[in-house]
């Protein structure tokens, strides 16, 4: 059977079983999540089972690269504390968690409170009386920022099914060092607390007499409330200790009741004691809080008013051009990297019909409607999403790691078809083969289908602003559009399979087709590298060595279903052998594909040179007079891998970068990120690459480049900063 058959039952069967992943959630625990800063795992500690008042604990451990860090439940002056989300079964409760003492982390002028190296946090279940079954299932979703000299917030979903018929201690001992760390309460300590004119005077009597006569470091529980760095006058008075501690120049509230940890040796991590006490005369009045610096709540509404200024042209003449657009972005699209793999399945098939004019016009004309029907389903699946709230833009079906992997499964199978491994009607069912015969039409448009799954990252010059436009317009605007960027990328094919001319001039079939045939397997397979990698940056390298497993299992069963001459007993044994392979391979990898990966944060800008995004950090610079360049990319966008190795790694225009003082940041929409997905729709984009410079005072919003910029076009636009 010819290699378009390929494209019928196997297409079909690999997107249905891409779309099934999206809704099918992992079988097994899922305890640990991993990023490049930390690694989260949850725990459980019931030494005496599970059970109505037994001891159960739970914990979110963080294992922190060095010099990163967490907060604590007061982070200082900056950053946030971590969050824990618990869902748990009826009657089943969880207590608020036993933070162990953090450490002071010094960062410039400001002081905060957290962790570094492994911090366990500790939560205790309650287990009602009425509580039966041999499970107790649990589900936590877990938020924390983790800084070095950036910040970057990522989360986790986590899954721990325990028994309830056995003890569980094999955490015992991270919980009991998490139980040492926790702050003590003295019985016999007298702590009084209250105000004296801009700061808390503290004294505290009955405290160890190991700490008579040293420094404590101060802990306020509360956030807010007292001048996290400022100095602390402390004194001994007998055996009484004292301390003006000073109150917030912009308080969060007045509290009647304070309490504090206290350190005395804090630089090895001694021992902390708790405080409380009410809180006596009358607090100074509160200032209005502002959320944010004055200069940095003028750069965010500088930019919320130049939002419109980055919105598409509206009525016939903005339609009209982003129509010219498309249809010149669509036909730019064949040159792009993505679409490369297309192009040798339509060589091949040009090659196979050469001279058989007849079919290489309906051949022509059913793959065009493939590719137009194609992009006007895709694009009306992205609006109707954006129209129910989801921030997705083009290209957001390769964010789903379960369409990666089916799609390098569907490139597999194409290479080694056309190595000869199977042959298709081998595998399907003779009635395939009679539609096909009955419809040969259906080869070519099921290749339009495949040339736009793939082809859809890609954005080419002139797609960014059209497709902008586009989801800016009305819906049917929006779809004649998407249409137009269909037509411009098979017009090519359409004028070739027409034109008489071309057809004389291809050559006569001949053994040169089987070796073209077979040469043509390996564009396939280095686009299989490209998914797997995809993959590995989507879930981690456990996700990314599940599919290679899935692909070898795949390979066997594509061998063992091929014309090896085998008796009827041998046949059957390593199809069935193989049949099992797949499905093992895909039992082990379904989990760790459909499993919730770490935030795309995590997975952000490598190396020193780039910074990960925010538009927080983004407006913050630019309110300090810093100019900002923003490469918003994504691990399957081809496209943006090639501007990232070729044009942003040329050395000269890194130093120009630098002899300009401009932060460079990327933004990874490799996952799907919400806040990434607004910031492209505010520039009027919908897919990446863009690229953009955030200057200092503009009041035209961001200055776009081409999806491709050059050198040449990047240093102009540095020279206008």
């Amino acid at each position: 059977m010819s290699l378009s058959s390929l494209f019928w039952r196997p297409f079909a069967g690999l997107v249905l079983a891409a779309l099934a992943l999206s809704a099918q959630a992992a079988a097994t625990d899922r305890t640990v999540v991993s990023t490049e800063q930390v690694r989260a795992e949850l725990l459980a500690h019931a030494p005496e089972g599970v059970g109505p008042g037994k001891p159960v604990w739970l914990g979110l451990q963080i294992q922190h690269e060095p010099h990163w860090h967490t907060y604590w439940k007061n982070p200082g002056d900056s950053g946030l504390p971590t969050t824990l989300a618990w869902t748990l079964p009826t009657g089943v409760t969880a207590s608020a968690i036993d933070w162990p003492a953090p450490s002071r982390l010094p960062i410039g002028p400001l002081l905060n409170h957290g962790y570094e190296g492994t911090v366990l946090l500790p939560v205790a279940l309650t287990v009602p009386a009425d509580f039966s079954g041999e499970r107790l299932d649990v589900k936590l979703r877990a938020d924390w920022l983790v800084c070095k000299t950036e910040c970057i917030p990522e989360s986790g979903e986590f899954s721990l099914s325990l028994p309830t018929t056995q003890a569980i201690a094999a955490h015992g001992a991270a919980f009991e060092a998490a139980f040492a760390r926790r702050p003590q309460v003295l019985p016999a300590a007298r702590a009084s607390a209250r105000i004296d004119g801009d700061a808390l005077l503290w004294t505290v009597a009955g405290l160890p007499a190991s700490a008579q006569g040293r420094e404590a470091a101060f802990y306020a529980e509360l956030a807010g409330v007292i001048e996290t760095a400022a100095p602390i006058k402390q004194q001994w008075q007998g055996d009484a200790w004292t301390a003006r501690v000073p109150l917030a120049l912009q308080r969060s509230e007045s509290p009647a009741q304070m309490a504090a940890l206290l350190r005395f040796d804090d630089a090895k991590g001694g021992p902390a004691w708790r405080i409380e006490a009410r809180v006596e005369g009358d607090w100074p009045a509160l200032k209005p809080i502002a959320p944010v610096s004055p200069a940095l709540q003028e750069a965010l509404d500088r930019n919320a008013g130049a939002a419109t200024s980055t919105q598409p042209a509206s009525g016939y003449a903005g339609f009209t051009l982003a129509l010219v657009f498309a249809l010149l972005g669509g036909m730019l699209l064949n040159l792009m990297p993505c679409v490369f793999p297309v192009l040798s399945l339509k060589v091949l098939s040009f090659a196979d019909h050469a001279h058989d004019r007849r079919w290489l016009a309906i051949g022509g004309v059913a793959y065009t409607v493939g590719v137009i029907a194609s992009f006007v389903l895709l694009a009306g699946l992205l609006l109707a999403l954006r129209a129910a709230g989801e921030q997705i833009g083009w290209g957001f079906q390769l964010q789903s790691p379960g369409f990666v992997a089916a799609l390098a499964v569907l490139f597999t199978l194409i290479g080694l078809n056309l190595l000869d491994v199977f042959e298709v009607g081998s595998v399907l069912p003779g009635s395939v083969g009679g539609l096909r015969a009955r419809h040969p039409a259906l080869d070519a448009f099921l290749t339009g289908v495949l040339a736009v799954a793939i082809a859809s990252p890609c954005t080419a010059p002139f797609m960014g602003a059209a497709l902008g436009t586009a989801l800016a317009l009305p819906a049917w605007q929006a779809l004649v559009i998407f249409a137009a960027l269909g037509l411009g990328m098979a017009l090519p094919y359409l004028a070739a399979s027409l034109v008489p001319a071309i057809a004389r001039a291809l050559p006569r079939p001949g053994a040169w087709m089987a070796r073209l045939r077979a040469l043509l397997a390996f564009p396939m397979f280095a686009t299989v590298v490209w998914l797997v990698w995809v993959l590995g940056r989507q879930v981690g390298v456990d996700g990314a060595a599940a599919l290679l497993a899935v692909l070898v299992a795949v390979g066997f069963a594509a061998w063992a279903f091929g014309p090896r001459g085998f008796g009827p007993a041998a046949r059957l044994g390593f199809r069935s052998a193989s049949a099992a392979g797949v499905v093992a391979a895909l039992a082990l990898a379904l989990p760790l594909w459909t499993a919730a990966p770490a935030t795309a944060a995590a997975t952000g800008a490598s190396g020193a040179r780039w910074q990960p995004w925010s538009a927080e950090r983004v407006a913050e610079l630019n309110a300090q007079g810093k100019p900002v360049f923003v490469d918003f990319t994504a691990a399957w966008c081809v496209t943006c891998q090639y501007n990232k190795r070729t044009t942003f790694a040329n050395a000269e225009l890194l130093a120009a970068f630098d002899a300009k003082q401009v932060t460079l940041m990327r933004a990874d929409w490799t996952a799907r990120d919400a806040a990434i997905s607004a910031e492209l729709a505010r520039l009027g984009r919908s897919g990446v690459p863009v690229y953009a410079f955030y200057k200092p005072g503009a009041t035209g919003g961001p200055l776009l480049l081409s999806e491709l910029p050059s050198v040449a076009e990047v240093r102009e636009a540095l020279g206008k900063l």
